[in-house]
């Protein structure tokens, strides 16, 4: 008889080969369009080429190491390479391997392996080729834009590459480390490939999930993969980010520099930090620090901001020694209506805060997560559905673990519950529940520690409860200066 692990190993196995293997090989073509605007930003690099002695950009960008060595027998020389390679072995629907490569420790080894490989395994571009997707977009080379420019990336993702530079900042005049983000210019055909394979997705997961209506969900999935090839989207994102945390003492996001950003460019400041696998190395405190920032950042991020950063990956992060966190990457930010958040909130208080079982069935009915006439006793149902809020619930310290993450999966992917024939997830919930699945795997390999409910009651907006912990303190002065200014309540 096939076991739960099993049917959830097979299961993500094909909706991976679907992304992997069903894909269209479509060739893709160089844009023929080029920007004109910002052609003045090139004099500035040209004024200040032959004078770049001594200042504390260069040192950050000469003496910083490489994060990832990049092999140039790999590198993908044109835009139709770019669009056949990814199209095959890349493209944004593989963003659910990267998730379920370190989401369910539950998954077969081999699977896991093989999931785990799309976490890091993105080939770069030539650097030929991300000058030409400059001289597009900004009007000039990299080399007459750039008073430094490192042609070799430091980072190669999904849809696109990174490397470091020096700017002379228009703003004030002097010289800045950043770091330039470049797309791919084939991807836009291997997401092409991705969306026409979304449908196909949705009918796997359907085939699996009797109650599942997957409409909603590939309309999400389709709508958030299309804006991330929008980098003008992402700046703007980033720093709403930004600017929300500005100031802040453990939380940081880099500041976006849209002179020099574009359609298919991001340039925002260089941090450096460590990396997730490194900050695993630190003492548990340490890492009980990090886990307790990361759930503030999430829920500080959707209560205040009504907006979370909905890509949970361990390498959109850099740690530092001191305690704070530098958040990367916001191509997929979800924002939320008033009326999804009532509902979010509504749930969370009937089911973690007031524990009204009645009350929390009709709110996830009402939401449309749970269909009306289904058989189950409210208890039943609220036992289905409140996995999600068992670390919260109660006022104790708790420890995450991986365990924790694979049970709460393994519980959304077990369809033998009579209450699973009429369950479905609704659009405003497809990232959510990407964003709570992928952040409790994350806590859970910290096995990170701490007080989660009284935590919680800081963040619920209502209960505004007092601080609790070190950090919290820390975040008082901040909280009030945004409070005033018509942040966070």
């Amino acid at each position: 008889m096939t076991t739960r692990r099993h049917r959830i190993g097979w299961l993500l196995l094909a909706a991976a080969a679907a992304a992997l293997f069903a894909r269209t090989r479509t060739k893709g073509h160089l844009p023929t369009g080029r920007s004109q605007r910002n052609t003045h930003v090139a004099k500035l690099g040209v004024a200040v080429g032959a004078n770049y002695a001594g200042t504390a950009a260069r040192k950050v960008f000469a003496n910083a190491e490489r994060r990832i060595e990049l092999n140039q027998e790999r590198e993908l020389r044109t835009a139709e390479a770019v669009a056949e390679r990814l199209g095959n072995m890349k493209g944004a629907l593989m963003k659910l391997g990267q998730m379920a490569s370190y989401l369910d420790e539950a998954l077969p080894g081999p699977l896991r392996e093989a999931l785990a490989q799309l976490q890091s395994n993105a080939p770069p571009m030539s650097a030929e080729l991300a000058a030409q997707v400059i001289e597009r977009d900004l009007g000039a080379r990299p080399e007459q834009l750039f008073v430094q420019w490192d042609p070799q990336p430091i980072a190669a993702a999904s849809i696109g590459q990174v490397h470091r530079a020096v700017v002379l900042d228009p703003a004030t005049g002097q010289e800045r480390a950043v770091a330039v983000k470049v797309q791919y210019p084939g991807v836009a055909e291997a997401v092409e490939a991705d969306l026409r394979n979304a449908n196909l997705l949705g009918m796997v997961l359907q085939q699996g999930f009797g109650g599942l209506n997957p409409d909603d969900m590939v309309a999400e999935i389709k709508e958030r993969l299309v804006e991330e090839l929008d980098y003008r989207l992402e700046a703007r994102n980033q720093q709403l980010f930004a600017d929300f945390y500005r100031g802040h003492p453990f939380i940081h996001v880099p500041e976006v520099l849209p002179t020099f950003s574009s359609a298919h460019v991001i340039t925002s400041e260089l941090v450096d930090g460590c990396t997730w696998q490194q900050m695993l190395q630190w003492s548990q405190p340490e890492k009980d620090r990090v886990g307790e920032v990361l759930f503030r950042f999430v829920f500080r991020s959707l209560y205040g901001l009504h907006a979370f950063n909905g890509d949970p990956h361990p390498g959109n992060y850099l740690f530092h020694r001191d305690g704070r966190i530098t958040f990367l990457d916001f191509g997929l930010v979800k924002h939320f209506s008033d009326e999804e958040m009532a509902t979010f909130i509504a749930m969370v208080r009937t089911a973690a805060f007031e524990h009204d079982v009645s009350g929390f069935r009709a709110v996830v009915e009402r939401a449309g997560m749970l269909r009306p006439g289904c058989p189950s006793p409210d208890a039943e149902v609220g036992t289905y559905f409140s996995q999600f809020y068992e670390a919260v619930s109660d006022d104790h310290e708790v420890t995450w673990s991986s365990d924790y993450a694979s049970r709460i999966v393994r519980h959304t992917f077990d369809r033998t519950s009579p209450i699973a024939q009429y369950a479905t997830v609704p659009k405003a919930f497809v990232f959510i529940q990407r964003i709570n699945l992928g952040l409790y795997a994350l806590l859970g390999e910290l096995q990170a520690t701490g007080n989660y409910r009284r935590i919680a009651e800081e963040l619920w907006p209502f209960v505004a409860g007092p601080p609790s912990t070190g950090l919290a303190v820390s975040e008082q002065p901040w909280l009030a200066h945004a409070r005033r200014d018509g942040g966070p309540q």
